[in-house]
C-alpha cells in the first residue's frame, strides 16, 4: 500500500500549534457573510490559520475565566459554521469535554441529552433560544453557563460569544496562561459523541485524543490530501466521518468552507471551487442525477456514452484525457473536484464507476463512531467494486463466527477504537467482549479487502447515512395502549431507499375495554394517530412511513422471539 509522508502528532494542540508553525499565513477557511442569489457573485472572505488559532486562544481563555474546570463538559448544538469549529478545538485544547449534538434533533432529545451528558456549558445558535430557555429556567440539567454565538451582547443569564471572544482577549493581552499552559492528557475522554437512538436507549460514546490523532495518521497514509486541497464541508459536523475529516483538513492545512444548505450544493461548489467533498451517498446520486439530467437535456447522452469508452480505452495506455473532455461536467461542480469522499452508508458500485468515467475519483469509507470513526477506507491504488477498501494499517479485524460463505460480524483492535460507553458498564463490557470491539455488521474479508453484508442488529440504514434502530421504536411503540407486539423494518422504496414502517399485532380484549366495540378501520385510525404522536417526538429521518396492523401474532422461535428476517420475507410478499 503505498504510503503518503506524515508527521506524528499527540494530541490535538500539538496538531493545532504544527498547522499554524507550518500554514499559519494561508486561508483556513472560506465563507461567506450573507446569502447570495444565484445569478450573484458572492464575496468570499478567508481566515487564515493564525487568525483561526488566535480565537481558538481566546475562546479556551474565556472558558477558564467562566469556571469550566478540566474534564468539564461543554455542549455545542448549531449549523455548520467557522464559530463551530473554534469552540471545538478550544475545549478539547483545553483539557475540557467536547459534546456535540445532532443540529436535527427535536427539544425533548435535546434536553435529554443536555442532562445526560452533565454538561457544565453548552454554546448554541439562536436558532435553539427556546429549548436553551427552557433547559435554563427549568433547571433540567447541569448546565450552568449558556453561550449564544448570534447575541451582540448578554441577554441575562444568556452570554455573548462575541463578546466571551473580546473578553477571553483581553485576558490574554494581561498575562492569562491558564488555557496557554494546559497540559494535554491525550488517552482521557475528550469526545462525548451520542450514537442515533432515542432518549431511553442512545449510548455516549468517549473517545479520547489518541483514538482521533490514530485515526488521522491512518487515513493520511492511504488517502492523499495537500495544503492546496479545499473542501465543501456537506455533512453536519457533529457527525463523526465529518469530523475526523475537518481535523484532516486542518492537519494538513487545507481550507475549508460550509455549504448554505442541500440545495444549494450545485451553487456552492461553483462559489468556492473545491477539490474534495465529503458527503453521503445519496447526496452523491443527486448530484448524479443533475449532471445527467442536463447532459440529456442537450441531447447529448449516446455522445457522452461513446466518449465514456474511449477515455476507458486510453486510461489503459496512460492517456488521462477525461477531465478535458468532460470538461463542462467537471465545471458544473466547480471545476476541480478530484476527489469525493463517501461514508455513512453503502453505495450503488455503479454510482462510483460512472464518476470515474467522468475522471472523479470516489472512496468509500467505512467505519462507526465508536471507532473514532474510520474502520477501513479506499484509495487510487486499492480499491475493488463492492468493498469498502482495506483496513487501516494500526487496526487489526477479524470476522467473527463466520457462516459457509465466510461472512460473520466485523470485530476490530486498535488505538482509535473508543475508550467505551460513558456511564454504561453493561454496554461496554457486551461491545468488548473477548477483548474485541464488536461492530454489530456483517461482513467479510476477500483478498485483504473488506466487505460488508448487513447489520447483524437489524438496524435500518438509509441512503442518508442515516441509522435506525428498529428496537428504540418499538419500544415506544409498545407502550400505546392495545397493543400486544410490533416490529419494526425497512421497506425498500423506488429508488432504492427504505421507508421506516411497522407491523402491529393488537390486543382485542385491551382494545375493547380502552374504545368499546370498534371496527378494524378504526383500530387502524387509532394506531395511525398514536404513531403520528411518536413521529412529533422523533427528528424526520425516524418517521414511521406506513403501518400495518393486525391481530395475528408475528412469526417467533420458540423462544418467542421473533423471527424478523421471515417476517418481514412475509410483509413484503403480501405487498408486490
Amino acid at each position: 500500500m503505498e504510503k503518503h509522508s506524515v508527521r506524528n502528532i499527540t494530541d490535538m494542540k500539538d496538531l493545532i500549534n504544527q498547522t499554524v508553525d507550518l500554514y499559519g499565513d494561508k486561508p483556513a477557511f472560506k465563507f461567506k457573510k450573507r446569502m447570495y442569489k444565484k445569478d450573484e457573485t458572492p464575496e468570499i472572505y478567508t481566515m487564515s490559520y493564525k487568525e483561526f488559532k488566535n480565537e481558538i486562544d481566546q475562546f479556551g481563555t474565556a472558558l477558564n475565566s467562566l469556571g469550566i474546570k478540566d474534564d468539564e463538559r461543554v455542549a455545542l448544538i448549531s449549523k455548520n459554521r467557522y464559530e463551530w469549529t473554534v469552540v471545538y478545538y478550544a475545549a478539547i485544547t483545553g483539557n475540557k469535554v467536547i459534546v456535540p449534538l445532532d443540529k436535527s434533533l427535536p427539544d425533548n432529545e435535546i434536553i435529554s441529552l443536555a442532562g445526560r451528558s452533565e454538561a457544565r456549558a453548552i454554546v448554541f445558535e439562536s436558532k435553539y433560544m427556546e429549548v436553551i430557555k427552557k433547559i435554563k429556567d427549568e433547571k433540567l440539567s447541569s448546565i450552568e453557563k449558556f453561550i449564544c454565538f448570534d447575541l451582540e451582547e448578554d441577554e441575562g443569564d444568556i452570554l455573548s460569544y462575541k463578546k466571551l471572544l473580546a473578553k477571553g482577549k483581553e485576558l490574554l493581552e494581561s498575562g492569562d496562561k491558564s488555557y496557554l499552559d494546559a497540559k494535554m492528557e491525550p488517552e482521557k475522554t475528550s469526545i462525548l459523541l451520542f450514537t442515533s437512538g432515542t432518549t431511553s436507549i442512545s449510548k455516549a460514546v468517549m473517545l479520547s485524543q489518541k483514538n482521533i490523532c490514530a485515526n488521522i495518521l491512518d487515513i493520511l497514509s492511504i488517502l492523499k490530501f495537500t495544503s492546496d486541497d479545499s473542501m465543501l464541508t456537506l455533512l453536519p459536523f457533529h457527525h463523526a466521518f465529518q469530523a475526523i475529516i475537518n481535523n484532516i483538513v486542518v492537519y494538513i492545512g487545507a481550507s475549508m468552507s460550509f455549504c448554505d444548505g442541500l440545495k444549494y450544493i450545485q451553487q456552492n461548489l461553483c462559489e468556492y471551487k473545491p477539490t474534495v467533498i465529503v458527503c453521503v451517498p445519496l447526496i452523491l446520486e443527486s448530484i448524479h442525477k443533475r449532471i445527467m439530467k442536463n447532459i440529456d437535456k442537450q441531447g447529448k447522452t449516446k455522445l457522452v456514452s461513446r466518449m465514456k469508452k474511449v477515455t476507458n480505452v486510453l486510461d489503459k495506455v496512460h492517456i488521462k484525457l477525461k477531465r478535458k473532455i468532460f470538461s463542462e461536467i467537471h465545471e458544473a461542480i466547480g471545476g476541480n473536484v478530484r476527489l469525493i469522499v463517501s461514508g455513512a452508508a453503502a453505495m450503488d458500485p455503479t454510482l462510483a464507476k460512472s464518476f470515474s468515467e467522468f475522471g472523479i475519483r470516489i472512496a468509500q469509507g467505512y467505519g462507526l463512531t465508536e471507532t473514532s470513526p474510520v474502520i477501513a477506507v479506499e484509495n487510487d491504488f486499492h480499491a475493488k467494486a463492492g468493498s469498502v477498501g482495506t483496513v487501516l494499517p494500526s487496526l487489526e479485524v477479524k470476522i467473527d463466527e463466520k457462516d459457509e460463505k465466510g461472512i460473520g460480524e466485523i470485530l476490530v483492535k486498535g488505538p482509535s477504537v473508543m475508550i467505551g460507553y460513558y456511564n454504561n458498564n453493561e454496554a461496554t463490557e457486551e461491545a468488548f467482549a473477548g477483548g474485541w470491539f464488536h461492530t454489530g455488521d456483517l461482513g467479510y474479508i476477500e483478498n485483504g479487502y473488506l466487505y460488508i453484508t448487513g447489520r447483524k442488529k437489524n438496524v435500518i440504514v438509509q441512503k442518508n447515512g442515516k441509522n435506525i434502530f428498529p428496537e428504540e421504536l418499538e419500544i415506544l411503540i409498545g407502550y400505546i395502549p392495545g397493543v400486544k407486539e410490533c416490529m419494526v423494518y425497512g421497506r425498500p422504496t423506488k429508488d432504492d431507499d427504505l421507508d421506516v414502517c411497522v407491523k402491529i399485532v393488537y390486543d382485542e380484549d385491551a382494545i375493547k375495554e380502552i374504545m368499546g366495540y370498534i371496527s378494524e378501520q378504526d383500530i387502524y385510525k387509532y394506531m395511525k394517530e398514536k404513531i403520528t404522536e411518536i413521529n412529533h417526538k422523533m427528528p424526520p429521518y425516524k418517521h414511521i412511513r406506513d403501518i400495518i396492523v393486525t391481530k395475528e401474532e408475528l412469526i417467533k422461535t420458540t423462544t418467542a422471539k421473533v423471527k424478523r428476517h421471515e417476517e418481514i420475507a412475509k410483509i413484503l410478499g403480501t405487498q408486490k
